[in-house]
């Protein structure tokens, strides 16, 4: 069996769907034959798309032997659906957005076509259910989890960390319990809303540290354009559209006197901060055409035995299971948030253990078990 991965999400690019499709690829090298097509970045995204139906054809008569082309999202399983493959099995995995963006075209001419696909990958139960909800045959769908790395410990104790803080980003954070947000600023990951609503009404040693890129909140171009397209623009390219929120939040001095926005960190000092954090927050919020498709950003603090309050959204809720590796609170609801990071100071015996959140973690979530569970799907399709 051989399989050729086609994806545009894929590093040195970061992010979930980045980190997932990366794993998957290489980790099949291990169990079957496998080439790819993958954007590296060294040209324009046009152009890449542009290439595509010649690259693939290409590597279809390099490579005869070829029996199945996964398409590792929804944006390339629909570049897909435009090939002629004569006797080969098509796969797609699908995220979350993919499945809900709320373009009329997409939804009413374009997604009902995926059901041409041999099988499809659901990254979590959510997903599934909205690809079914929205016409997909549901034996063609089979649900397989996003993975995690393995446990990651720092090094650095607190005090280590209050030094590099302090010396590196200027941050006096001594004596202070530290809770993390990490993402970008898009409106679904609940920013904003976290800042306004829950952090006034928290104990007065809490500061949230929010990780994530810091990006220009006006745009020219989308800035001219009617607000229901820059709206359906903003989800499709995964624009910052929360970030002018939370600029707007963080200049006000009752909100920002507990707040701290580092930006985009290299690698070594998020596994710092997280290492020393009390709490890791998803406070995700929910929005009309947008979804959180799995959360594997929830594992990857899970993994480092943080505790995680997420909330009960899409399919965080496959990343999180509550009362074993973090808690599930309602999105949107305030009074729940507000109880449940109070409750860190008010009931430290009531929190879970770093060790069993990072044993139960490791146990449920892996690449590798994520990348067998793939494999024995391709050859039952093949």
């Amino acid at each position: 069996m051989e399989i050729l991965f086609i994806s545009h999400k894929y590093p040195p690019a970061i992010g979930g769907m980045e980190k997932q499709s990366f794993e998957l690829i290489h980790r099949m090298e291990s169990l079957t034959k496998i080439h790819k097509i993958v954007y590296h970045g060294g040209e324009s995204r046009l152009v890449f798309f542009a290439k595509l139906f010649t690259r693939v054809k290409n590597m279809l008569a390099a490579h005869p032997t070829i029996s199945i082309i996964h398409f590792n999202d929804g944006l390339m399983g629909a570049f897909g659906m435009l090939l002629n493959l004569t006797g080969l099995k098509r796969t797609v995995t699908l995220h979350g957005l993919d499945v809900v963006f709320p373009g009329l075209i997409y939804q009413k001419l374009i997604f009902p076509l995926f059901n041409k696909f041999d099988l499809i990958f659901s990254v979590s139960r959510a997903t599934a259910i909205a690809c079914m909800e929205r016409g997909i045959n549901q034996e063609k769908i089979v649900v397989v989890n996003n993975g995690v790395d393995d446990a990651v410990t720092s090094s650095k104790s607190r005090l280590e960390i209050n030094d590099l803080l302090s010396h590196k980003y200027q941050l006096k954070v001594a004596g202070k319990r530290i809770l993390v947000a990490l993402g970008r600023p898009v409106k679904r990951k609940g920013f904003s809303w976290f800042i306004k609503n829950v952090m006034p009404a928290v104990h007065k040693d809490f500061i949230l540290v929010v990780i994530g890129p810091k990006r220009p909140s006006k745009r020219v171009l989308l800035s001219i354009l009617p607000a229901f397209f820059t709206k359906k623009m903003d989800l499709f390219l995964g624009a910052p559209s929360d970030e002018s929120e939370l600029q707007k939040l963080l200049k006000k001095r009752e909100l920002n006197k507990n707040v701290i926005r580092l930006g985009k960190l290299p690698q070594c000092d998020v596994d710092a901060i997280m290492g020393v954090a009390d709490a890791f927050v998803m406070p995700n919020i929910e929005v009309e055409g947008d979804m959180e498709g799995f959360g594997l950003v929830c594992l990857e603090a899970c993994i480092r035995g943080v505790n995680v309050l997420a909330s009960a959204s899409g399919g965080i809720t496959d990343a999180i299971v509550n009362g074993k590796n973090g808690v599930l609170l309602p999105p949107g609801h305030i009074v729940s948030w507000r109880r449940a990071i109070n409750s860190i100071v008010d009931y430290p015996d009531q929190q879970l253990n770093a060790e069993d959140i990072v044993s139960f973690t490791a146990k449920e979530f892996g690449w590798d078990k994520m990348a067998k569970k793939y494999f024995e799907y391709f050859l039952a399709i093949k």
